[in-house]
């Protein structure tokens, strides 16, 4: 069975940092372009950030580039999102997400991340 489990997440001051994972198993993550997705509370679903198969390509929201970095460990099979400078606008729920052109998505459950005092 497919699954996508994010994990990471948690409560962290203003400023500080935390590393999400999004760990995958039974499909070939390799093949699959991966995503990270967040939804605040009460808000739709908002883009984060992109990776290419190859991990050699990314795409960040103007909301986040500089602050957050995707990376993609293919041999593990994990997807990584570090972010920085973590502020309160930036609690929400963050999914993972697997695309393959010709396939169908998977999406993972979440892990929430709240930043506040």
């Amino acid at each position: 069975q497919v699954q996508l489990v994010e994990s990471g997440g948690g409560l962290v001051q203003p400023g500080g940092s935390l590393r999400l994972s999004c760990a995958a198993s039974e499909f070939t993550f390799s093949s699959y372009y991966m995503s990270w997705v967040r939804q605040a509370p009460g808000k739709g679903l908002e883009w984060v950030s992109d990776i290419n198969s190859s991990g050699s390509t990314t795409y960040y929201a103007d909301s986040v580039k500089g602050q957050f970095t995707i990376s993609r460990d293919n041999a593990k099979n994990t997807l990584y999102l570090q972010m920085n400078s973590l502020k309160p606008e930036d609690t929400a729920l963050y999914y993972c997400a697997a695309r393959r052109v010709g396939y169908r998505d998977y999406w993972g459950q979440g892990t929430q991340v709240t930043v506040s005092l």
